[in-house]
């Protein structure tokens, strides 16, 4: 039964529409003084009994009676303070009361009082202390009435639709009303046929069954509309009822309580960093398979929504998973909140887990300032039924707050998979046509096609390049395709007038342009320099300017039949950065620029999914497969991870660098997949019998390298070697550039390494070879030690740290990373070191073979290069997600190999 305010001529009701325009409704205490203070408040006499009004057990007072200083705030929530008393009275002379018939003919009858003051004193003399006149009171008396006689109509609807519908089972019925989907119907029908829905008790939602709580969540998931359509029918619960069923503290689907007992203990303490989060949602494929579980005795593999498994024998399996992250705004921490099985994650259905997650954190004091979803048809969907407009000419890029009708939420797409749509946009279509030109897909193709170029071959060659005549043009293929080092390199290629970079200006502002974009929506680190750092006051303009521009050539670009794209089947990239503006305008606006946020910056790459591809990242590691899991197999990894992973009274700090995670979610955009796919092969470096065979003929590497009459050229061979193998493994561009000597008088051109090379060989930078003369000296220093007495395993790591803190000394090793330490997130480690420690296990692999035979052996011909086989580098392989802390260059060297999580 809905209740309403108890205060006289207030006609508030508390219904789920009233709590979501802001107001909260209070039962009278129980405390026997300040009940009076607020029965004497009320000023309620009883029309017929002329005495003071006693409230009932249920009588409520709604929010409009309160001060706003009566309340405290509680994030979101609000609730009274001790001993707050009612003192603000709303009531008004209802002015919208028409009376018809005899009631309007006795009422008119009746003389006004001449006094127009006692009018308004007398207008509802039943709440006043002064004595009720017969006119009064009649007026009151038809008032009443009218109030009965229209909530008996309401009644008498009710009691025909459901006297209508009886005999038929719910189900039916609400499938007579076309209120059902195909898909929820065969849902309810399977788990729910014999469900004796008439037979239970509704009201009491103490005494629910599992298998009502099951239905009434089912329900509400699958369709909120028929969840309100079925609650005037059974008197189901509040959404808020339902959020505290789907949370549990064993290892199963649903919210993990812990994690919010541990947010609200924090937000309870005062810390700010957990006022204010992002909200990532993702799904994850599993495989469809029924398995024993002999813990809980019962079988995995069916759907569940946090309240027991939906194991009919008609109900489908699960095929998905739905994980929900939350993200620190201010703070460097992230929460995994739950999962949960679904045999489809379709739009809606997530839509709805979303305003039960934002409810929830909202109920232990967190606000949820954004969402970010992929950018896939079920989450365009699902931002459709949130309420967001992704259109050119009606962009609406936030919803309501589900507890909170005065906030707003905005929504953002990933930025990874918005690239990927725009690049498969770029590459369906060839050309794209804007105001600024046109832009060539076959630029791109040209250029990962390029290999090397030898610059004494060219016949034009600008005056800064001129005395580089030993020096090659050597591409880097781990460049990204919409970078800023991409559209150098045809700028470059442009001025030396290759002919089939000709007329590549509009490729080259397309590319800068989604590239500015990018860095835009990837800022990490408060120091950042540029696009990357972060949104504040200052930097508002520049990056505004950008967003204006893009705006600008996104409602222009067409194909080559003059075909607008943002209005045809290629749009979803393009509107996806568009909504992404919008909302960073709006959170800029209404946080950053008011100064409402604990820090006065915001890092954007809280908005993107890399945080919770970091969480699968180290789940696969869990799971050890490739495959997809079955639900029992991702019920124990989640748990184990947790359990594993974090630490006491902790949650998932940023112990591995968000930015490996990007650049390993982007391999697919980088310039080498466009030679793979247009099958250019990767030219490979070549030694020479004459540069390799007859200083090496009858010598170990650890011999030549100690020879001093010839340590400078062999060392450099040595380093040559290493740098070749890791530019086949590594992803990371500036890692990349800085394995090779390049000449400081040339200014930097891109992704193209202007390498210096004699007779096959790529001279490798100072700092490479200086490392590798370290990593000699300190393996012939400890190969007479007890060290070698170790397992193989052990003696590599003894060695690596032994390197390392030698290493530690030198600062000025590859100084050109030192702006690229700024790219990555503060709290997490760098990829100098990183970088380092690759070299040393590079190292490391090829002086273990040397006790044997030295890997190179030398022939009359001329010797391949071949990259060591992937199974011997488990360390490279989890270089994307492996990091060091960027506070300084060798800080958190680990003892475990340098991975936080082997």
């Amino acid at each position: 039964m809905t209740r309403s305010c108890s205060a006289v001529g207030c006609s508030t009701r508390d219904t789920v529409l009233s709590r979501e325009r802001g107001l909260s409704f209070h039962q009278f205490p129980t405390d026997t003084i300040q009940r009076s203070k607020w029965i004497r408040a009320v000023n309620r006499v009883d029309p017929r009994s002329k005495k003071i009004w006693i409230p009932g057990p249920g009588a409520i007072l709604c929010s409009k009676h309160f001060q706003e200083s009566d309340f405290e705030s509680y994030g979101i929530r609000r609730k009274l303070k001790k001993g707050a008393v009612p003192s603000v009275s709303l009531y008004k002379v209802l002015q919208g009361v028409h009376l018809k018939g005899k009631a309007r003919q006795k009422i008119l009858k009746q003389p006004l009082p001449d006094n127009s003051q006692e009018v308004a004193t007398e207008d509802h003399n039943y709440s006043l202390k002064r004595p009720l006149t017969i006119g009064a009171e009649k007026l009151a008396e038809v008032q009443q009435m009218l109030q009965v006689s229209k909530k008996r109509l309401v009644s008498v609807k009710n009691y025909r639709m459901i006297k209508k519908r009886k005999g038929l089972r719910l189900i039916d019925a609400l499938v007579e009303e076309k209120l059902l989907s195909e898909e929820t119907e065969c849902l309810l029908r399977a788990q729910f046929s014999d469900f004796k829905w008439e037979l239970y008790n509704w009201r009491e939602t103490a005494e629910y069954s599992t298998e009502m709580k099951q239905f009434a969540c089912t329900l509400y998931l699958c369709s909120s509309k028929v969840y309100d359509y079925v609650r005037k029918i059974l008197k189901l619960p509040h959404s808020s009822i339902l959020r505290t069923w789907l949370s549990k503290c064993k290892p199963s689907p649903g919210f993990n309580s812990n994690v919010f007992s541990f947010l609200q203990r924090r937000v309870e303490k005062g810390e700010q960093l957990y006022q204010y989060c992002s909200l990532t949602i993702k799904g994850l494929s599993l495989k469809q398979q029924l398995q024993w579980d002999p813990n809980s005795h019962r079988l995995q593999g069916f759907m569940d929504f946090g309240l027991g498994a939906l194991d009919a024998d008609e109900t489908p399996l699960a095929s998905e998973t739905i994980l929900l992250m939350a993200v620190g705004i201010s703070g460097h921490w992230r929460a995994p909140l739950g999962y949960f099985f679904v045999n489809r994650a379709s739009g809606y259905l997530q839509a709805q887990l979303l305003r039960l997650t934002i409810g929830k954190l909202s109920d232990i004091g967190i606000t949820v300032l954004a969402v970010t979803s992929d950018a896939t048809a079920h989450s365009v969907q699902m931002a459709k039924a949130l309420g967001i407009h992704i259109d050119g000419d009606n962009m609406k890029c936030t919803f309501q707050h589900p507890s909170s009708s005065s906030q707003q939420i905005a929504y953002f797409f990933d930025s990874c998979h918005l690239l990927r749509l725009i690049r498969n946009a770029f590459q369906n279509l060839q050309s794209i046509q804007f105001i600024n030109g046109t832009a060539h897909w076959q630029h791109l193709v040209e250029l990962g096609a390029l290999g090397e170029q030898e610059l004494a071959n060219m016949e034009r060659l600008p005056r800064k390049l001129a005395n580089l005549k030993n020096h090659v043009l050597k591409m880097n293929c781990a460049a990204q395709v919409f970078s800023e080092s991409v559209a150098s390199a045809l700028e470059c290629l442009l001025s030396l007038g290759l002919p089939p970079f000709q007329n590549c200006i509009g490729t080259v502002h397309f590319l800068r342009l989604i590239n500015n974009l990018f860095d835009i929506f990837n800022s990490r680190n408060c120091y950042g320099k540029g696009l990357k750092g972060p949104l504040l006051p200052e930097t508002y303009s520049k990056i505004n300017r950008v967003l204006i521009e893009a705006k600008t050539i996104f409602v222009t670009l067409s194909d080559a039949s003059n075909n607008q794209i943002i209005k045809g089947k290629r749009k979803l990239g393009f509107l996806g950065f568009l909504l992404n503006a919008e909302s960073l305008k709006w959170l800029y606006q209404n946080y950053v620029f008011p100064k409402v946020m604990p820090f006065p910056y915001l890092l954007t790459y809280k908005f993107s999914q890399d945080h919770l591809e970091l969480f699968l990242k180290m789940l696969r590691q869990v799971l050890v497969t490739s495959s997809n899991p079955t639900c029992m197999a991702f019920q124990k990894a989640y748990h184990n991870l947790e359990t594993r992973y974090r630490l006491q009274d902790e949650v998932f700090l940023s112990e591995v660098s968000i930015l490996d995670i990007s650049i390993a979610r982007r391999t697919d955009l980088a310039l080498w997949t466009v030679q793979r796919q247009y099958g250019v092969s990767v030219i490979k470096t070549l030694f020479h019998k004459e540069d390799i065979c007859q200083d090496w003929s009858y010598c170990s590497l650890s011999e030549a390298l100690l020879d001093l009459s010839d340590h400078r050229r062999k060392l450099t061979c040595c380093a040559s070697y290493i740098a070749n193998k890791l530019s086949a493994l590594l992803t990371c561009e500036d890692c990349i550039s800085a394995l090779y000597a390049s000449d400081l008088k040339v200014a930097k051109i891109g992704s193209l390494l202007c390498v210096k090379k004699k007779n096959g060989l790529h001279f490798p930078s100072e700092s490479l070879c200086q490392v590798i003369n370290i990593c000699e000296r300190i393996v012939r220093t400890h190969s007479r030690m007890a060290v070698y007495e170790l397992l193989p395993k052990q003696r590599e790591l003894y060695l690596q740290q032994e390197i390392l803190c030698e290493l530690s000394g030198h600062i000025y090793l590859f100084v050109d990373l030192d702006e690229h330490l700024f790219d990555g997130e503060v709290c997490a480690i760098n990829h100098f070191v990183k970088l380092l420690k690759d070299i040393i296990i590079c190292f490391l692999k090829i002086r273990a073979k040397d006790v044997v035979q030295y890997p190179l052996k030398h022939h009359s011909e001329r010797l391949e290069m071949k990259t060591l086989s992937r199974k011997h580098w488990s360390p490279l392989q989890d270089y994307r997600c492996s990091s060091f802390a960027n506070t300084n260059k060798f800080r958190h060297l680990l003892s475990n190999d340098g991975y936080p999580f082997k």
